[in-house]
């Protein structure tokens, strides 16, 4: 897989622009979810001279928002109307969106006629550090997180902070739990200045400037933001395919998709905030099992039960979180696989664990 392109924007149009240029296309297509379609497609609907609902040739897709979205009938939405417009396979489809967007849309690209081009425009923070590089497409299945998808990079992502302001404080979170992990596998300082920041000044999307005019802090949320995309981008260049390395960005999401899939039959959660109380426990995993430092986690935790709150669950749930933690993607021969850490930066992947030991884990989660 070859170094996604991926432009750091300060002129979202002219960006666009620019990529748009570079992809010879007969027709054109963005897919949107109902809330970025409202809030986001305005941005730049004018300068890619939509045409009216119905008329052949390019035109808005939209599908319903969250991620209990990102199905098997929401995907064949997506290639009905693109079918309907008479895409071919020069046709360009821009995804709108945040990660459910940018990866239900990256797999119907991929898919429809063996694969058309598309341009991903994440617009949560949540899709520019996570979604946004890496190539991976799909979406649910089977009550299962991205069961289903392959491998593609799109031809460019366009990561343009203004999208930040259409966000609530809560969306904001989601994104910096992905951040939060990026700073635990990469460095002390990075780390550090994760664990510091002030993130509950963010409490929603207009009260602030995310290019730093208004920001008080030394370093504004966006350029904290290119170093987590870059952590990203580093080690999927070297492991676009998840054999080895790759693995360290599967910290907190062991645990964490086990959460999210937990939640989606009760009530949904965001995956940030499945990824953060992930955290929790795979740190406290990596003490007893790889001597990560107490104090380290202690500190990580404190952060995360401070902003993120907790997943309620008891101990006669522990059952049905093991039996989804054995459908992870990562396991092998029914073993469940597990990314820890012996140190800040130090990746320890390919672990196990009993599944005594994982109950103590949540154990630990549960007593706060």
């Amino acid at each position: 897989m070859e170094k996604q392109k991926l432009i750091i924007s300060n002129d979202l149009r002219q960006s666009l622009a620019a990529a748009m240029a570079e992809i010879k296309h007969d027709r054109l297509f963005v897919l949107c979810d109902e809330t970025t379609r409202r809030l986001c497609l305005p941005l730049v609907q004018d300068m890619l001279n939509l045409p009216t609902s119905g008329e052949e040739g390019m035109g808005c897709i939209t599908i319903a928002a969250g991620d209990t979205h990102k199905s098997l009938d929401a995907l064949s939405h997506v290639w009905s109307e693109l079918q309907r417009g008479g895409a071919t396979r020069h046709s360009l489809l821009l995804n709108l969106g945040g990660g459910m967007v940018t990866d239900l849309g990256g797999f119907a690209a991929s898919t429809f006629k063996r694969g058309i081009h598309f341009i991903n425009i994440p617009t949560t923070l949540l899709a520019m550090v996570d979604a946004s590089v890496g190539g991976k497409t799909g979406i649910n299945f089977g009550g299962l997180k991205n069961e289903i998808g392959v491998f593609r990079n799109a031809d460019s992502v366009i990561l343009d902070t203004v999208f930040l302001q259409t966000l609530d404080h809560t969306n904001i979170l989601s994104g910096y739990a992905e951040m939060l992990k990026h700073g635990l596998i990469s460095d002390e300082e990075m780390w550090a200045e994760l664990v510091s920041f002030d993130v509950s000044r963010y409490e929603d999307g207009s009260s602030y400037e995310i290019r730093g005019t208004r920001c008080e802090e030394p370093r504004p949320l966006q350029a904290m933001l290119a170093d987590s995309v870059a952590v990203k981008q580093r080690i999927v260049l070297e492991d676009p395919t998840e054999h080895g390395i790759r693995k360290a960005l599967n910290l907190g999401h062991t645990i964490g998709h086990a959460f999210e899939s937990f939640a989606m039959k009760r009530q949904p959660v965001l995956h940030g905030y499945a990824v953060a109380w992930g955290l929790i426990v795979e740190l406290y995993l990596s003490v007893i099992k790889t001597g990560f430092p107490t104090d380290r986690m202690r500190q990580t935790v404190s952060f995360i039960r401070e902003h993120y709150g907790a997943l309620q669950f008891t101990c006669k749930d522990y059952p049905e979180l093991l039996e989804l933690m054995h459908h992870d993607k990562k396991n092998t021969a029914g073993t469940i696989n597990f990314t820890l850490l012996g140190g800040i930066g130090d990746i320890r992947i390919n672990q196990t664990a009993t599944e005594e030991e994982i109950s103590e884990a949540l154990d630990f989660y549960r007593e706060g």
